[in-house]
């Protein structure tokens, strides 16, 4: 899977989560700063990712640097992808 696709499936995934539309993020959106994102819609637009991209998150495994910025998650996701096999 490309970034491009990864950023556009976060974007999807927020929009649920935020219950509003959310587009046009770069990679330089921080997800707490700039869009208000808690502990628990990081939960959920984790669950929202896995079921739109096909990738698998151990919450056990997370590391709060990876939610930093919209980028910061493009790579994590990237990276579970990866090591998913998928």
């Amino acid at each position: 899977m490309e970034r491009h696709d990864v950023v556009t499936a976060v974007e999807k995934a927020l929009s649920e989560v935020l219950e509003q539309p959310v587009t046009g993020l770069t990679e330089e959106v921080r997800l707490f700063e700039d869009l208000h994102l808690d502990s628990t819609s990081v939960l959920e637009m984790l669950m929202a990712l896995e079921d739109a991209i096909d990738v698998s998150v151990d919450p056990e495994n997370l590391d709060m640097d990876d939610f930093k910025s919209v980028g910061t998650l493009t790579d994590y996701v990237l990276s579970q992808q990866t090591t998913s096999g998928v």
